[in-house]
This record gives C-alpha cells, sequence and structure tokens, in this order.
C-alpha cells in the first residue's frame, strides 16, 4: 500500500459469458482487465485490483469483491456512478467503501457461495444461463450424495490437475439440491474452493442422478484424491458465484 493511500473494496456483479475468467490473461479478455482499465481511466492513474477470487472462463458473479488502493480522493457514490456509466454492460458496480489499510478481498474473506443451475425444460429463455438437462435424474440419491461432502475435508479429487495450491482441504459449510420454478439448483458454501471444484462435484452428482455411479461409491471417490474418479466438469455458463462474505472487522468507518 502507498504512502497516504486508502484501501477501498469494491461490491461488483459480471457477466462471465463475454470473459475469460476474472484473473487478467496474456492474450484474453477478463473482467479483472477491464475493471482495473475503467478505474485507471477515471482516477487517472494506474490502478491494480485484487479480487476474492478468480472465476473460470464463462463463470458469472452476482456478487463479487475487489480490492484496491489509491491516494487519490474522490466520493464513493460519485465513482460508483462513473465507473457503471463507463463499464460495459456486463459488469456491475454496487458499492465501494473504505476499508482497513491490510484489509484482504482474498485473505480476508469467511466464505464463498456457489449457485449452480440446471434446467429441467427445454427454454429458449435459460440456455446460456442453465445447464439443459434432456434426461430424468433421481433428485433424491442427489440430495443424499451431498450430504456426504460434510464428512471430508480434502477434495483434490474434484481439483483441476497441475494447479498450484498448497492444500487440498476446504471446510464445506452447506451443500444443497432443490426445485425452482422449472430448474434444479446446487447451492454450496465453503470457506473456499479448489479450481474446478464446483463444475466437478456437480458432474459426479449428475451421474448420481443418472444411475452411473452409486452414492455410496461418492466415498471412495473423495478418498481417492484421483480427479479422473470423479465425474465430468459440467459447463461454466450455468456457475455463479452469488456471495462471499467478510469480517465486520474489515470495514474502515469515518
Amino acid at each position: 500500500m502507498y504512502k497516504n493511500s486508502l484501501r477501498y473494496f469494491i461490491e461488483l456483479s459480471y457477466n462471465g459469458s463475454a470473459y475469460h475468467g476474472w484473473q487478467i490473461q496474456p492474450k484474453d479478455i477478463s473482467v479483472q482487465e477491464v475493471l482495473e482499465k475503467a478505474l485507471s481511466t477515471i482516477l487517472k492513474e494506474t490502478i491494480s485490483i485484487v479480487g476474492a477470487g478468480r472465476t473460470d472462463t464463462g463463470v458469472h458473479a452476482s456478487q463479487m469483491f475487489a480490492h484496491f488502493d489509491t491516494g487519490i480522493k474522490f466520493a464513493e457514490q460519485q465513482l460508483t456512478y462513473k465507473l457503471n456509466s463507463f463499464l460495459p454492460k456486463d459488469i456491475a458496480i454496487h458499492k465501494i467503501f473504505k476499508v482497513q489499510p491490510e484489509a484482504h478481498a482474498r485473505f480476508d474473506a469467511l466464505s464463498r457461495t456457489y449457485l449452480y443451475r440446471v434446467s429441467l425444460k427445454k427454454s429458449v429463455f435459460s440456455y446460456n444461463n442453465a445447464l439443459y438437462m434432456k434426461q430424468d435424474l433421481d433428485v433424491d440419491l442427489m440430495k443424499e450424495a451431498s450430504k456426504i461432502l460434510f464428512d471430508y475435508r480434502d477434495f483434490q479429487c474434484f481439483s483441476k490437475t497441475n494447479t498450484d495450491v498448497k492444500t487440498y482441504n476446504c471446510y464445506i459449510m452447506a451443500a444443497s439440491w432443490f426445485f425452482k420454478d422449472d430448474e434444479l439448483h446446487f447451492v454450496v458454501k465453503a470457506d473456499r474452493f479448489l479450481r474446478n471444484m464446483v463444475r466437478a462435484i456437480v458432474g459426479t452428482m449428475i451421474n448420481i442422478g443418472l444411475g452411473k455411479i452409486d452414492v455410496e461409491d461418492l466415498h471412495q471417490i473423495i478418498a481417492s484424491k484421483n480427479r479422473s474418479e470423479a465425474g465430468y466438469s459440467v459447463p461454466a455458463h450455468a456457475l455463479y458465484l452469488t456471495k462471499v462474505e467478510y469480517p465486520d472487522s474489515i470495514k474502515l468507518y469515518d
């Protein structure tokens, strides 16, 4: 953090369809790059931002947070308005607020919640943002399987291979399947997620719902720590980061 600068959090949402994920890529457009350019242009200084995590290509976020440092003085509501006027229609800024100097959008997050949408009926309105399943699913088996996740901490079997992490341990706080209109939704909350983890969990549970895998086989799959033992990764277009939670102590009150 620069001398005499303040740290701010940005709360935003985005439709990830046009982006190669959150994190800046060498050759492809990302949400982080677009937001950094917008902030730098408006504040007239080079701004770097750090996100709460990195969503993969095509994944959406209805709530995402990022932090940045600047010594430029501005009114938070005014900057929010300017950013929304400047940014493309698929990125929206909801709030900008001061935080403690050491507050960190990624490391201070207490939990993250994801939603995966499965459409059970062909729809001309949801094919871009939900996975359409033609086959019948045994949802009771999928609900039973979701409870097994609470028995484990190491989820290497659901992680993308060749990923640079020190541990595959995640604490899953909530995991459930439920119906909403003509869709089946999976919501999972944890302190952290591995790359590709949610999509691999959903793909595995869909295989259980299709009768390709027995519910009890999920124990062996997780214990194997082998990605090839788990199910396929469902498409990214139906995955949403919906909530990131922080301790109130990060906020800086004037």
